[in-house]
């Protein structure tokens, strides 16, 4: 059966990146189909009624919604290159436990260094540290989380590295100050072709953040 794969997507979404670097490091061709998330279009529509949100896995006119399950899925179904998750039960179970971290933690810290100001906003940026602080103690002195080869965890994270620049302009911080552990892993991930082909300029990511408060009414 041929293999049909589509991605329905919005080209800022770290999320989105995550399916993006997953099918580049697998060697899937895919189209790439990007949203208007104020107009939705009817296939992402029908592909995802319950959540209505990208990004969208369609194989083969089924869907597979949620971008870590996706991964997940994708790692599944091209298992013969570049396998993402740890073969050992508990080693799996760790990369699912920190993907699960940055999951739950990351984003939500993220707006709050965007969407404030003030004693607020300083608050927001200690938040977002000390998440990454946590990452980078996780991280230690191996060259990806998962030692020496790219994988699960590292997908899930380094999105969030082309949105770095964007929080750094509008909150007045450098995370490399705190964290330069982790800058030298994230730029270790953008040498991969996969990370550097998904990963969007952090300038462009930036215009977009200044488009959004302003539709946002956030000055």
């Amino acid at each position: 059966m041929a293999n049909e794969v589509i991605l329905l997507d919005f080209w800022p979404s770290p999320f989105g990146m995550r399916v993006r670097i997953a099918l580049h490091e697998k060697g899937v061709e895919f189209e790439y189909k990007d949203e208007n998330l104020r107009n939705k279009s009817e296939l992402l529509l029908k592909m995802n009624p319950v959540n209505k949100k990208i990004p969208v896995l369609v194989h083969n006119n089924k869907p597979v919604c949620e971008s870590l399950i996706i991964v997940q899925y994708i790692d599944e179904v091209w298992c013969n290159k570049n396998p993402l998750l740890p073969s050992g039960p508990y080693e799996r179970a760790q990369a699912r436990f920190w993907a699960d971290y940055v999951e739950k933690k990351l984003y939500e810290a993220s707006r709050k260094v965007w969407t404030t100001k003030g004693e607020e906003q300083e608050a927001g940026k200690k938040e977002f540290i000390e998440h990454l602080t946590v990452l980078e103690q996780q991280l230690g002195d191996k060259q990806f989380f998962g030692g020496n080869t790219f994988g699960y965890v590292d997908v899930t994270l380094i999105p969030f590295y082309s949105w770095f620049y964007a929080l750094e302009t509008e909150a007045n911080f450098k995370i490399e100050e705190s964290n330069p552990k982790l800058i030298e892993w994230a730029k270790r991930c953008m040498q991969r072709e996969s990370v550097a082909k998904a990963l969007p300029d952090e300038k462009k990511v930036h215009g977009f953040l200044l488009e959004l408060k302003k539709m946002l009414g956030i000055e």
